[in-house]
């Protein structure tokens, strides 16, 4: 089945913020990741831990890809993104999945976009990060 124009358009609206939280400069401002993140956000990260919107917001600047070097510069590693691909799972719902490379770590990532009715942004509600075994 051949997704519409406008599945397309959620699509490739939840993957361009997706990738923004990516980006080093977005991660180490509190305020633009907070646009970015649902108010309901929970994440479980590659270490296992579980996270909150609070929690994310207040510890994003320090996690990988956050601040670059130690001058804060964006100079550091960044995340390398491949396979990223989307599907609507219902109307105002995204799911991606894609794989990162950090610094020569892998992990396989999922993550849900939300758009609440009403709203013109789409916010990431869950994501997922699990570790891709070395060799794999």
């Amino acid at each position: 089945m051949n997704p519409t124009s406008q599945e397309t358009a959620d699509v490739n609206a939840a993957i361009d913020a997706e990738l923004q939280l990516l980006d080093p400069a977005v991660r180490a401002s509190r305020s633009l990741a907070a646009r970015l993140l649902d108010p309901e956000f929970v994440e479980v990260g590659a270490s296992g831990r579980r996270w909150t919107y609070e929690e994310m917001v207040a510890a994003l600047p320090d996690l990988d890809g956050g601040g670059g070097s130690e001058e804060g510069d964006g100079a550091g590693p960044r995340f390398e993104v491949s396979r990223m691909s989307g599907v609507v799972l219902a109307p105002g719902i995204v799911h991606l999945t894609y794989e990162t490379d950090f610094d020569g770590r892998r992990a396989r990532r999922s993550s849900l976009w939300r758009r609440r009715a009403g709203e013109a942004d789409w916010r990431m509600y869950y994501h997922q990060a699990t570790p891709v075994p070395a060799g794999e």
